[in-house]
């Protein structure tokens, strides 16, 4: 018995009959010892056996009997992922190794992580270090400026593949031309001494272990976690084809020939340097992948003029305070949320509401940051600032829309956590069975169990759904569409109606002309040909 203690702050407690309530369907679930419920601090106290019952199963009973556990919510942008295993190891550590973590999905695409945990029972120190923990980064920045660090950090990424992949392509196109033609017979009786051979292992040397250095270290990562992936299958196929070459080398160059005169360094390289190429072409596209997030950071202005001891003084965006009168100008963007107190003015509210006509606003009437002020001077005490204006909370709706995982995804990511060790299990029983029982002889037999190795990547499964949300709800926001979670995506498809509380979310504003009906139609031309028309007599 591992006895297990937590504090979990609960809302809509309002009578002791909501204490006896929860109390009672607590006192219900296997492992739970001790429940006392206090209204007063809006609080429970439960004592349980850990090694029966989880924080998830006493939260989920909570809930289903009529009330919330407030949770906190932590977002992290993740570094050193390659595939959908990774993301599977980094949940894994943090629901078994920080204490209070309720739940925690990680987005491969987005390499986003959302946890949500007791305050009190975790901290995100907790989280970042069992993050640390099991091999990954975490990007330490403020909101506004992750942005800017995660597409710095993905530049450089990318940079870093492009680099990678073009050494491959250059030393893998003369391997594979060379290999190739002396397989074919293009070249002449030099092409079989065993110097080539060593030319060969000087060009495959470098894409081996230079271009194919990461997944190498992925590979030991996913090890050290007690799981496998992708990068595994792939150092683990390359690294046969080149230490057999490597082997078959050395004995030509020995005189010795038991073990064959072919050598398959180019099929080593080009694994790798296709690969890379994936890799770069994925790395490319998570650079554009925030762009939608930093078009609506950018609607809120970097400054705001604040009204201090009757002088106007203009300071960051980010100073603003709760009951500092701000002033704004005609033209210029509200900073903050908050309600008119002098002036008057039309703002357009386009990016909240859809409506595109401007809205008067007066003395007492709201307003909401980054909207913009048309015409007029006017003076508002600021309600609501930093992450709890209007457009902060948009903008955390599209992140963590981006973030979650919708059923489908949910799928795939279990599929690809047992696909890598099946493909693992069928390479060896391919090699066994070709070898031992087939007596095709260890070239034939290896090369069959590196062609499964590598052809069963499971990079598409666990990065293609991931892919398209993310690319679904920035389009979305781009377009002033905002999707409360994935899920809302995916179940999109089924609709048969939509249905809008008025036409102006769907209209620009801006009048066009559809038709010209004349009075008399032989008459249209030579009118608007007129010299006597007047400018305003034309529009």
């Amino acid at each position: 018995m591992v006895e297990r203690q937590i504090s979990l702050p609960i809302s809509g407690i309002s009578c002791a009959n909501c204490v006896n309530t929860i109390e009672r369907d607590l006192k219900k679930l296997r492992g739970v010892s001790h429940v006392s419920v206090n209204p007063a601090t809006e609080k429970a106290v439960v004592v349980f056996d850990a090694s029966e019952l989880r924080e998830e199963a006493i939260i989920k009973a909570i809930r289903e009997a009529g009330y919330d556990v407030a949770l906190s919510r932590l977002e992290l942008a993740i570094t050193g992922m390659t595939c959908a295993n990774c993301a599977q190891a980094i949940e894994r550590a943090l629901k078994r190794k920080v204490a209070g973590v309720i739940n925690a999905t990680v987005n491969l695409a987005t390499e986003k992580a959302l946890v949500e945990y007791l305050p009190g029972e975790a901290t995100r120190r907790d989280v970042v270090k069992a993050i640390e923990d099991a091999g990954y980064g975490v990007l330490d920045a403020e909101t506004g400026e992750l942005q800017d660090v995660e597409k710095q950090v993905r530049e450089r990424e990318a940079n870093r593949q492009k680099r990678k992949f073009l050494v491959g392509a250059l030393l893998t196109f003369p391997l594979f031309l060379l290999s190739m033609g002396r397989d074919f017979g293009l070249f002449g009786h030099w092409a079989h001494a065993p110097w080539v051979n060593w030319l060969f292992l000087a060009l495959a040397s470098p894409v081996q272990f230079y271009v194919g250095w990461d997944y190498y270290r992925g590979g030991y990562k996913a090890l050290k976690n007690r799981s496998a992936n992708m990068d595994l299958l792939i150092a683990m196929g390359s690294s046969a084809a080149y230490v057999y070459s490597l082997f078959v080398t050395v004995a030509l160059t020995a005189g010795y020939l038991g073990w064959g005169n072919h050598v398959y360094f180019e099929t080593a390289a080009l694994i790798i340097t296709l690969i890379k190429l994936g890799k770069l072409l994925e790395a490319r596209a998570k650079v554009r992948t925030s762009e939608a997030i930093r078009k609506l950071m950018q609607l809120q202005p970097a400054t705001a003029r604040v009204i201090l001891d009757s002088n106007e003084v203009e300071i960051p965006v980010e100073q603003v305070e709760i009951g500092d009168i701000v002033q704004v100008r005609p033209g210029e963007r509200v900073p903050v949320d908050g309600v008119v107190l002098s002036g008057r003015s039309s703002i357009d509210e386009s990016l909240l509401t859809g409506e595109s006509m401007p809205i008067t606003k007066k003395p007492g009437s709201h307003v909401t940051g980054g909207t913009i002020n048309k015409q007029g001077l006017f003076r508002f005490e600021a309600t609501r600032v930093g992450a709890e204006t209007a457009l902060a909370q948009v903008i955390r709706l599209v992140q963590e829309a981006q973030a979650s995982k919708a059923p489908i995804q949910r799928l795939a990511d279990k599929t690809a956590g047992v696909f890598v060790p099946i493909v693992i299990l069928i390479a060896a029983g391919t090699f066994i069975i070709w070898w031992a029982l087939a007596d095709i002889g260890f070239t034939a037999a290896m090369i069959r169990t590196v062609a499964v190795l590598v052809i069963a990547c499971p990079c598409a499964l666990g990065l293609a759904t991931p892919t398209a949300i993310m690319v679904g709800t920035g389009r979305g926001a781009e377009r002033g569409i905002l999707f409360r979670n994935s899920e809302a995506l995916e179940l999109m498809h089924s609709l048969k109606t939509v249905v809008l509380d008025k036409t102006g979310t769907i209209t620009i504003g801006q009048p066009a002309v559809t038709d010209v009906v004349p009075r008399i139609p032989d008459q249209l031309l030579p009118i608007l040909q007129s010299d006597s028309l007047t400018p305003d007599q034309i529009l």
